[in-house]
């Protein structure tokens, strides 16, 4: 495990957060995490059990899917060979695609929502560890530019260094950096939230678009490099 690899899974869980759809459920969680806001130790609470909810959310995904692509890799007898041929064979043309959906050049639209307002509701009602359960479905609730970073990026680097728990955790915690730190404004400096959601969507687009193009540049060398033999790097 490198501090690339943990570094890569922090950024694609804060570019996940910052994108519309899932900064959309994040808004919704911080008006929920928000709602005992004279209550500094329950919004934090709030705050941190939403984010283990997410985490939770993404590890049992990647637990599933990982684990039966290392059953296959197993079954085949060599699993570096299975990985350097199956892995490095996809991550290119994964790269390139991700990128061109955060540059939103494919059109493509579609969202996979499991907690609406009624489930919303019922966890108002009941105690801050519903928080956990709403965590969970939001991170389940994929569009395109979610899915991309998840299945397309996180899940290959995680297969890449066998890390079936801490990559995705870490890409959990990523993914609600912003219900974080807005409980921590909403608990201590509630007057500068409006400001600070101003910065973040203002900010969002440059990020998607500059990451956009990193990812379509490492799909195209990732592509020549494993699929036709030829490398840029010399």
């Amino acid at each position: 495990m490198t501090w690339y690899a943990v570094g890569t899974a922090v950024w694609l869980g804060v570019l996940t957060s910052i994108s519309p759809c899932p900064l959309a459920s994040n808004v919704a969680a911080i008006s929920f995490v928000g709602r005992h806001v004279g209550n500094h130790r329950r919004v934090l609470l709030s705050g941190t059990l939403y984010t283990l909810g997410r985490a939770l959310a993404y590890v049992a995904v990647g637990a599933v899917i990982l684990g039966a692509f290392q059953w296959l890799a197993l079954s085949s007898g060599d699993v570096s060979r299975f990985l350097q041929r199956y892995i490095n064979l996809v991550l290119g043309p994964a790269l390139i695609l991700i990128g061109m959906l955060l540059l939103e050049m494919l059109g493509i639209s579609f969202s996979v929502r499991l907690a609406g307002e009624g489930v919303q509701q019922k966890a108002s009602r009941g105690g801050v560890f519903w928080t956990i359960g709403l965590g969970f479905l939001f991170a389940l609730s994929f569009c395109p530019v979610s899915a991309g970073l998840y299945f397309g990026a996180l899940l290959p680097l995680s297969a890449k260094h066998s890390s079936q728990l801490l990559l995705p955790t870490i890409y959990g915690v990523g993914t609600a950096l912003p219900v974080i730190a807005f409980a921590f404004l909403i608990a201590f400096a509630s007057e500068y939230v409006g400001k600070a959601f101003n910065h973040v969507t203002q900010v969002e687009k440059w990020v998607r678009g500059v990451t956009g193009i990193v990812f379509i540049l490492a799909g195209i060398h990732y592509t020549l490099a494993h699929v036709y033999g030829i490398s840029l790097l010399g």
